[in-house]
Formats: structure tokens, C-alpha cells, sequence
């Protein structure tokens, strides 16, 4: 049951004036009205029965209190009891104590949900802009990596702690001992890696087929183990080790850093105001997850939030037509530099007049018509045009044989979109562009600290859904901190 009761009315709540007027959370609170996570929340509670629950609003602010100060349950409690401005912002009378570390994990997993937290993150923006804290019509948008709170493992190692389930699982149901169970190999001294797999591949399916064997074929718990090992079998990823990787943390995969370096574990993507340095829309995915998948909902969670967005600010990782021409159609100009694995051509060789929509090369000699062309091969379908350059200059060029080989004349071949990309290129290298590129540089520095000081560098927990409650809790605790900044300037 929901109550709401008077707070702060007690005699020694005048030990809040020795808070420094120029405190963080003492200033942020003068900002952000968080009463209402109360009407928010009061669906989940039941309306008449049941004991007193703890309000909403103020088990909200111990998460943000946690994350902004990155500390566990256990330290939350203790240091929140003694913590005069804890108390304050959370606010409760000097002499309350702060509700048991037991039930903040219950009320993060039970109450708290994904979309909760958006709404959440979306009113204390919309609070920002109402009273003119934010200003700017730009937002910067990058993805951060986060490691995975377990380590991954290889498909050998999974494989056996399958076959020890499914073996555990039956003996805890039958009462007795797998009978004829064969014994584990030694897969560690296999020096051939593929090898090592299909062995143990084999000893789990033997171990699968001695126990469906059995009498007791019906037992839940061994039924659904096995179940959930065919599952993880019949993934073709998951031999080619781009797939499942431990069963701790089902949902966390491997992703790239760079061409060299890899992590394991969660991708979150950030949109943040380029001037204020406030958040405004946080998602979570895998590491396998391709930067820029969720750009058009992050924007429309912005605009909710009463920010009229008119430039985006991303690095090339987001320079992709289907994002370019996204942007365009809401009339919001993109700073994304282009990204050379997208726009293939070497400028020092060509140049593109867009009126006559055709190509010269460095020594004159200019194409004089196009054949448009599709192909298909493994890594899928590839579309573009041919540009034929003419082909009398061709065969008196010096570079002819370099440059055209055997063939009469150069025949360029290039995407659909290079000529397009050709012109933003060109713009990219004017100093307009490089001086309001510069903006961007802010969300970078956001990024690391949240990482740094708000413990948002490796997961809390395990699986994709507890690690987007920890960024989007991060994402509201940072904005905190940077609304009581905004505010002292």
C-alpha cells in the first residue's frame, strides 16, 4: 500500500542548515522536482491493502544517491544513515534511518522497469529546459563500451558445464547416478582448436542421449536443461565463437574497439546536449551491437523532453545513408565525418563535377558516360555505377598502362552514393565545418566520466536488461551532478 506522509517536520531538520547552499544535491533539488516518480510508480502499488511501502520517489533517489557516488547496497545504507545531505536529499528528518539494503535490489528488479527509467530521464530534462537551463538545439550522440561482469569463455568449457548440468540436474531428480556416463575428455591437450570443439560437442550429445535413454525422461529441471543445451547447439554462431559466450550472462557477445582490439560485453549509445552537457536518452545492446541502430528513437525521446533539435554531432562509425537520409528528412543537419569504409575513392587521383555528373582523373582525361550495375557475391548485394572515361585520351595517356591495364580505357567503378558522399566530403574539409565539429568533443569527456566515477566501465549485474537499468540510473545520477553545475554558472 501507497501512503504518502508529511516529511522533514521534526525538530532536528534544522541540521540542514549547515548543508552548504552551494552543495550539489542541495542545488540540483531547487531544480528537479522528483515528486513525481510518485504518480509514475503508484500503478505498481496496490491502493488499500497491505503494509506501508516506502515511497517511490525516495527509493528512486537511493539508486541515483548509489550511482552517483558508486556505491554498493551494503555502503549505500551505512553511509546514507550517516550522510546529513543524503538524508536531506532523500528527503528524510535527521534521526529516520534509511530503508534495509535488501529492499533496493527489490525495488530496482521489480519496480523499476526499462521504460520507467526513460520517463524518468525525460522529465528531469523537460524540468532542465523549463527553467532555461538548456538552451541548445544540438546533441552529440556516441556509444560507449561496457565489459561484461563475468569473463567469456570458450565453447569447449561451456559445452562441459552443460553436460555437468544436465548430469547434476537428473542425479537431484532421479536419486541416483547416470548410469554408464561417459567420461570427460581432456580437451585442454587437443592442440587443434576445431578439434577440441567437435569432441566436445560429441561428449555432450552422448551425455544427452544417455540421459533421454533413461526412464527418466519427464523430470522438469533435466528436461529443460537439455532443452537449452540443443538451443545453444543448433546456433551456428556459436561454435564460430561470435554467439554465446557464458551461461552466467546469456545476452553479453564480443565486440570491436577497433580493427585490433575487442571487449565482451554491452554497448550503451548516449545523446547528450552539445553546450549544457546534459543526458537525454540512453539504450543498451550487446557489444555486437552496430552504433547508431536506435539514433531515430534517442532523437524522438529528446524532442519529448521539449529540445528542438536542429544539428546532431556523431563520429564516422555513424556515417551511413539510411542515418544521413533519416536526418534530412527531420531537417537536422548531421555533423558526421564520412567514413572510408563507406566512401571508397581516392580524391588525390578524382574529382566530381556535380552538374555534369562526371569524374576526372588527376591528368585531365573525363568520363563520358555511366552504366548503372548490381552484383551479388557471400557478403551480400553491391549496386553502383560504372563510369567509362574517354577513351582516345586514355590510350595517349602516359598512366594508361598503370592505371587502365590491358584494358582500352579506365572504367571507374563506384556505389550508388559516392557522388553524393563526394560533395559532403568536400564540405568536411572547410573550416566551417572543422571548427563546429569541435563541439562534439564534449560528449567524449561525458563518457569517461561516467565511466570513471559512476562505475559505468563493467556491469553491475548479468544480462542486457540490468545493464540498461545501471546506464540509464548512471545517465539521471550524471545529470545530477551537472544540473547543480549548470546552476553555479
Amino acid at each position: 500500500m501507497l501512503r504518502h506522509e508529511p516529511k522533514q517536520l521534526s525538530f532536528h531538520s534544522e541540521l540542514y542548515n549547515k548543508i552548504p547552499e552551494n552543495h550539489m544535491l542541495k542545488k540540483a533539488s531547487k531544480v528537479v522536482d522528483f515528486s513525481f516518480i510518485n504518480d509514475l510508480l503508484a500503478d505498481s502499488y496496490c491502493k488499500n491493502f497491505g503494509r506501508p511501502a516506502k515511497e517511490p520517489e525516495m527509493m528512486c533517489k537511493i539508486l541515483f544517491l548509489q550511482h552517483l557516488y558508486n556505491l554498493s547496497d551494503e555502503r549505500m545504507e551505512t553511509e546514507g544513515n550517516l550522510n546529513l545531505v543524503f538524508l536531506y536529499f532523500l528527503g528524510l528528518n535527521p534521526e529516520d534511518k534509511l530503508p534495509d539494503k535488501s529492499l533496493y535490489s527489490k525495488f530496482r528488479t521489480r519496480r523499476v522497469g526499462e521504460e520507467t527509467l526513460d520517463e524518468i530521464l525525460e522529465e528531469t530534462v523537460r524540468q532542465c529546459v523549463e527553467h532555461g537551463l538548456i538552451e541548445s538545439d544540438g546533441v552529440s550522440v556516441d556509444v560507449t563500451h561496457i565489459e561484461a561482469n563475468t569473463i567469456k569463455k570458450t565453447p569447449e568449457r561451456i559445452m562441459k558445464h552443460l553436460a555437468r548440468k544436465i548430469m547434476k540436474n537428473y542425479e537431484e531428480e532421479a536419486g541416483e547416478v547416470l548410469e554408464g556416463a561417459p567420461e570427460v575428455p581432456d580437451y585442454k591437450e587437443i592442440e587443434d582448436h576445431n578439434e577440441a570443439k567437435m569432441v566436445m560437442k560429441d561428449y555432450l550429445l552422448s551425455v544427452i542421449d544417455k540421459v533421454e535413454d533413461s526412464a527418466q525422461t519427464q523430470i522438469s529441471k533435466t528436461s529443460d536443461s537439455i532443452k537449452k543445451a540443443k538451443e545453444i547447439l543448433d546456433d551456428p554462431k556459436f561454435l564460430n565463437q561470435k554467439g554465446l559466450r557464458s551461461l552466467i550472462d546469456e545476452d553479453a557477445r564480443v565486440g570491436r574497439k577497433s580493427r585490433t582490439q575487442s571487449f565482451y560485453g554491452y554497448k550503451t549509445e548516449f545523446t547528450m546536449t552539445t553546450k549544457e552537457r546534459i543526458i537525454t536518452s540512453v539504450r543498451t545492446e550487446s557489444g555486437s551491437y552496430m552504433d547508431g541502430n536506435h539514433l531515430s528513437s534517442m532523437l524522438k525521446a529528446t524532442k519529448k523532453s521539449g529540445i528542438n533539435i536542429k544539428e546532431v554531432f556523431a563520429d564516422k562509425a555513424y556515417f551511413r545513408k539510411p542515418l544521413l537520409d533519416e536526418l534530412e528528412e527531420l531537417k537536422i543537419t548531421p555533423y558526421i565525418p564520412v567514413s572510408p569504409l563507406i566512401y571508397r575513392i581516392d580524391e588525390s587521383k578524382y574529382t566530381y563535377n556535380k552538374d555534369a555528373d562526371e569524374w576526372q582523373c588527376s591528368y585531365g582525361n573525363a568520363t563520358e558516360k555511366k552504366k548503372y550495375f548490381k552484383t551479388s557475391n557471400k557478403n551480400g548485394t553491391f549496386e553502383g555505377y560504372k563510369y567509362y572515361f574517354e577513351i582516345n585520351q586514355c590510350k595517349t595517356c602516359p598512366l594508361h598502362d598503370e592505371c587502365a591495364g590491358k584494358a582500352a580505357r579506365k572504367i571507374l567503378k563506384l556505389g550508388k552514393n559516392t557522388a553524393e558522399f563526394y560533395d559532403i566530403s568536400q564540405y568536411q574539409k572547410t573550416e566551417e565545418f572543422i571548427e563546429k565539429y569541435k563541439e562534439r568533443a564534449s560528449i567524449e569527456g561525458k563518457i569517461g566520466e561516467v565511466k570513471r566515477f559512476n562505475g559505468l566501465y563493467r556491469a553491475r549485474g548479468y544480462g542486457r536488461l540490468s545493464v540498461s537499468k545501471q546506464s540509464k540510473l548512471t545517465a539521471i545520477a550524471a545529470n545530477i551532478k551537472r544540473i547543480a553545475a549548470l546552476v553555479s554558472e
